[in-house]
């Protein structure tokens, strides 16, 4: 569950959005982020993916996107980040997007087992596409979470 990763190139689209307004939100984002990356010639590298920073409440400080080859100008709101390199726990959660929370208490008990304190962002890379008329139980995402090391600093890879 926990291992080390290395920084990630990203280009989002970030918010602060009511939780309620989520799915609007990724529908705009993972429209948007791929348009801009077509026309900077710029590469996705992998899955879509979903960055948290910090714990949602009624809002939640999102960011949606893609993994690139090199950052992205910013543009019609999309913006570079890089996803921290270094000591993570990760979880695949199978299952509809509205019991992700069970996967994140099963993180954060395991964490809290092994003494671990988690970083101040997670993100949810989303391996699956939901379909229309598709079996929610087939859906895949990959949830990584940066931990904190004794110093109190992020690990950095």
């Amino acid at each position: 569950m926990a291992l080390t990763v290395e920084p990630c190139a990203v280009a989002v689209l970030r918010e602060v959005v009511p939780v309620s307004t989520l799915p609007q939100f990724f529908d705009r984002a993972f429209h948007v982020v791929p348009a801009v990356l077509a026309r900077q010639q710029i590469t996705i590298t992998g899955p879509p993916l979903a960055i948290y920073f910090g714990m949602p409440s009624d809002t939640v400080d999102v960011a949606g996107g893609s993994p690139t080859d090199r950052p992205v100008l910013p543009e019609n709101g999309v913006v570079p980040f890089t996803l921290p390199g270094g000591r993570v726990v990760r979880l695949v959660h199978r299952g509809s997007y509205d019991t992700l929370g069970e996967s994140y208490g099963r993180l954060t008990e395991w964490m809290s087992e092994h003494d671990l304190i988690p970083g101040s962002i997670m993100w949810e890379s989303y391996l699956t596409e939901p379909e229309p008329g598709g079996d929610p139980l087939d859906l895949l995402t990959e949830i990584t979470w940066p931990i904190v090391v004794a110093s109190g600093v992020e690990s950095e890879a």
